[in-house]
């Protein structure tokens, strides 16, 4: 097993000022692997620590950082206080820059935290004179300045933001909305996708939620849609009023409720708490260093938990988001990255890919970067040093975790060397450790995580959570429960790490998770179509995975290319068009297990 050789090191009086080396040093901890393990033993003393740096605002105080009433699975943080954590996004100065936003031609728009407050105090009275407290509000539309001031909005408001992407089918949006019971959606009448323009609130109306409210896509384009009755336009929706007091509840108290696809047709919807976005504003500040002023872009929607940790590990963080409204595709937004002199540049690994075939992104002047960091599938080595090319040399730092975690559980640091695709360390507050097929301890094989820490589910609202995270799984000789994730990682002597992807029958494609039987389910309805099963294959150059599609027909002699055609049209329309197909392989029969189960491993291993 040969180790991989770093390609970036941080130089001596560069680590003394990252954040890290900060709370090592106000902690009396020399030496990084000490600081983790610290972190992990110690972590009643960590999030404290973490809690006071952030500033998160308290109304009442908490009596302790954990109930000790409770174990891993259940565990309750900060008993007794009361907050709304909106209110701690709202610690800069309020000229300070929140939102960076290029809408259309290259014209930037800048938001200020103070303007920000105002608009999202403008929604809370708006949704406090309409909606009852708690309710459930769906947010389907480009993650804008709106966008933002919605999510922001809602949470101060006391209700619960249901996160759906823009880019689903009707029949997926209609799911999401039953699965997280809410009948409230805010959305726009149009979408901008490369350079065209395409209906979005036409595509909700068949999944019938009781009201819409619809933002315009450009107040300068009359676009005459029609609305239901019932539904309003965001100006006749939006009050004046730019003082607002949000209202406050406990820690456990949901703000946002996001789906993840499992292994079944069904998305996991999970709840995120007034606690999550402590872990996604502690990994922004760890293991990105990010400092206020600094300029954050990752292309997401908040569809994507992405969206979402980047509101909260911003402006809890006193930086600015930067927001880029088309597809990341081409130069342009290049060009946006440049002009708006992001320093903080997040990607999936496919989009790398992309500029590199395309060489889009060369010749742009990047220097205001300071890092990259990546999340969502593999990372290809040669992808991310390319990607490292375009700054200056500037480090990538792997971020591997899920939504159930509210940020990762695997990463890297700004204080270690780095080498390209690969991770250096567990995210500080977390541990885990990997399993093979026995369940021991091993260098290469299934990670399963140490609970507890902040970010970390507690329930889920249409599954049995034991049952997804718990059940079956090995418990540590200090009676500690191990907690399953899926991922399969491979550990280096040196101490680098490797994500070699799923080992259950979820995938990442293009970024976003969704399950076997959720493909399966739409292609089986073709007409030739038989059964199929679908895997995530690990490419050989590694990077992403790559979507394999066996299928047993009903009738011989179909042209294998039409096939393909016919199914990519059928995930596109139904599903996400996202999901691209690598190869369509036909077979006489699926291997099953004895309960008849489609043993996918065996597939994916034969691929």
């Amino acid at each position: 097993m040969t180790s991989p050789s770093p390609i970036w090191y941080p130089e001596e009086d560069f680590i003394k000022k990252t954040n890290i080396a900060k709370l090592m040093k106000h902690v009396g901890i020399d030496h990084y692997g000490d600081f983790h393990r610290w972190s992990v033993e110690h972590y009643p003393l960590f999030w404290e620590e973490m809690v006071k740096i952030l500033n998160i605002r308290f109304t009442n105080p908490y009596k302790s950082i954990i109930d000790p009433a409770q174990d891993e699975e259940t565990m309750k943080w900060f008993p007794g206080s009361s907050f709304n954590i909106a209110e701690s996004c709202f610690a800069a100065p309020n000229e300070s820059t929140a939102i960076i936003s290029q809408v259309e031609n290259g014209i930037i728009k800048k938001m200020t935290y103070a303007a920000l407050d105002k608009l999202s105090n403008r929604i809370a009275n708006s949704l406090t004179q309409l909606l009852k407290k708690g309710e459930r509000i769906a947010i389907i539309m480009p993650m804008n300045i709106e966008a933002v001031a919605l999510y922001l909005g809602i949470i101060k408001a006391g209700c619960v933001v249901v996160s759906i992407a823009d880019s689903f089918s009707t029949e997926e949006i209609a799911l999401r909305l039953q699965i997280a019971n809410s009948k409230v959606v805010f959305t726009q009448d149009h979408l901008l996708r490369n350079g065209k323009i395409l209906p979005l609130y036409q595509k909700i109306v068949p999944a019938n939620p009781d009201l819409m409210i619809v933002l315009p896509l450009d107040n300068n384009i009359n676009l005459n849609i029609k609305l239901r009755k019932q539904d309003k336009r965001w100006n006749d929706f939006l009050s004046n009023t730019q003082v607002f007091s949000p209202i406050k509840g406990d820690p456990e108290k949901f703000i946002n409720i996001l789906f993840s696809s499992g292994t079944t047709g069904e998305p996991k919807a999970i709840p995120w708490t007034q606690t999550t976005p402590i872990k996604c504003s502690s990994d922004a500040y760890l293991h990105h260093n990010l400092q206020p002023g600094d300029i954050f872009c990752w292309p997401s929607s908040l569809g994507w938990m992405m969206g979402p940790w980047l509101i909260f590990a911003t402006l809890i963080n006193k930086g600015t988001m930067a927001l880029y409204l088309d597809a990341p595709t081409g130069q342009e937004f290049g060009q946006f990255i440049e002009t708006a002199k992001v320093t903080h540049l997040g990607v999936v690994p496919t989009l790398v890919r992309t500029w590199k075939q395309s060489a889009c992104m060369e010749g742009l002047n990047w220097d205001a970067i300071k890092l990259f960091t990546s999340t969502g599938e593999c990372s290809n080595s040669l992808d991310m040093a390319y990607l490292m090319s375009l700054a200056n040399n500037r480090p990538v730092i792997e971020y591997c975790g899920g939504t159930e975690i509210g940020g990762a559980y695997i990463t890297g640091t700004m204080i270690q060397p780095s080498a390209s695709g690969f991770c250096t360390t567990p995210a500080l507050g977390l541990d885990f450790m990997m399993m093979d097929e026995e369940g021991k301890p091993a260098n290469k094989g299934e990670v399963a995580i140490i609970p507890p820490s902040i970010g970390l589910s507690t329930e889920l609202l249409n599954k049995d959570h034991h049952d997804v995270y718990f059940a079956g799984m090995p418990v540590l000789e200090n009676g500690k429960k191990l907690r399953r994730h899926g991922d399969q990682i491979e550990k280096f002597p040196d101490g680098y790490y490797r994500v070699l992807g799923r080992v259950d029958d979820t995938m990442n494609l293009g970024g976003v998770k969704v399950s076997c039987v959720e493909i399966e389910t739409v292609l089986n309805r073709l007409p030739n179509v038989y059964e199929t099963a679908a895997v995530a294959v690990e490419s050989p150059f590694g990077g992403p995975s790559q979507l394999h599609i066996y299928v047993v027909l009903k009738t011989n002699n179909i042209d294998i290319e039409s096939l393909k055609i016919a199914m990519q049209k059928e995930i596109k329309e139904h599903l996400n068009p996202l999901f691209k197909i690598e190869a369509v392989i036909i077979v006489d029969s699926l291997p099953r297990t004895a309960s008849n189960k489609i043993m996918r491993r065996v597939l994916r291993k034969s691929s």
